[in-house]
């Protein structure tokens, strides 16, 4: 695997463990409150969600880094 696409993939990989990490955290929070079921609640989410966000950080994160690119007129 060449560096760029490691690098790509590595960056997913940990991005996608922080926000996701971040987000179910706080939704979790939010819906279940912190209880009893809390902990088992937030595994569960976080998971599910890494498990689904993981590859959508992969395929998007290109092309919003070219949508940016264009927004702020630098170069691709």
């Amino acid at each position: 695997m060449n560096p760029q696409k490691k690098f790509h993939l590595v960056f997913s990989l940990l991005m996608g463990a922080m926000m996701i990490f971040v987000m179910t955290f706080v939704i979790t929070l939010v819906n279940v409150g912190y209880s009893d079921a809390f902990l088992l609640t937030w595994m569960k989410a976080f998971v599910i969600a890494y498990v689904v966000g993981v590859p959508v950080i992969f395929f998007l994160a290109p092309v919003a880094r070219k949508l940016t690119a264009g927004l702020v007129g630098a170069p691709q």
